[in-house]
């Protein structure tokens, strides 16, 4: 049977005081690229639908010829809310870019998704500020679901040195260990891929492959 995986993006494409964000393209594309190898069927799709803006600064430099290809399934995201049945599903994969922060931890079909899947022992996976998205996510007790939970995220340091701190809504790692999440930290912007059962995270976009593997281990082993 082929493996489904759901992967969902923000459709934010603005920080505070108007400063413009999106998708960090590089942890979207590199992720569907390794799944897409596996010959995964891959549905993407963002809280509200649509397109997913994608962070201009993402682009700078050199960005290969495949991850700008992804850019495709950008346009026309299939709306989350349309989702009747998240068991059909075997993985859940979360990226990140600033976005994430402002729309992921208050979609509320976001946090039945992940608890759905979660519970049923499918595998959830983020990186970067992708696990934003499981800062609002309960499990059927209602405790939060990164409780007790060992993960990686970008750092309050990696957010302070991009200067972006100031635009955020709240600091990730902060509020992750205010919800009694373990995070392990490695240093700024180097590769830090964690896994605690099928919970799988990635520190910032160094980690992205790393996790997309990890997924992939836990898919077909």
């Amino acid at each position: 049977m082929t493996k489904k995986v759901l992967m969902v993006l923000t459709n934010a494409s603005e920080m505070k005081d108007g400063h413009k964000t999106g998708l960090w393209l590089s942890e979207f594309g590199e992720a569907y690229v390794e799944f897409d190898r596996e010959g995964y069927d891959i549905t993407v799709a963002s809280p509200a639908g649509g397109q997913t803006p994608v962070d201009a600064r993402s682009l700078e430099g050199e960005v290969s010829e495949d991850i700008l290809e992804t850019k495709r399934h950008l346009e026309n995201t299939i709306d989350l809310r349309t989702i009747e049945d998240f068991s059909a599903y075997d993985a859940i994969f979360l990226p990140g870019g600033h976005g994430t922060m402002f729309d992921l931890p208050g979609s509320e079909v976001l946090g039945r998704a992940l608890r759905e899947l979660y519970e049923a022992d499918k595998t959830v996976a983020a990186v970067c500020h992708g696990p934003a998205g499981l800062v609002g996510a309960t499990l059927s007790d209602g405790s939060p679901l990164v409780k007790g939970k060992t993960i990686a995220t970008f750092t309050d340091e990696e957010e302070r040195a991009t200067g972006l701190d100031i635009y955020m809504p709240f600091m990730l790692e902060t509020r992750l260990r205010e919800l009694g999440a373990n995070v392990v930290l490695a240093d700024n912007f180097t590769a830090n891929v964690q896994v605690d059962g099928k919970l799988i995270t990635g520190q910032n976009p160094q980690s992205t492959v790393g996790v997309a593997k990890a997924v992939i281990d836990s898919l077909n082993g």
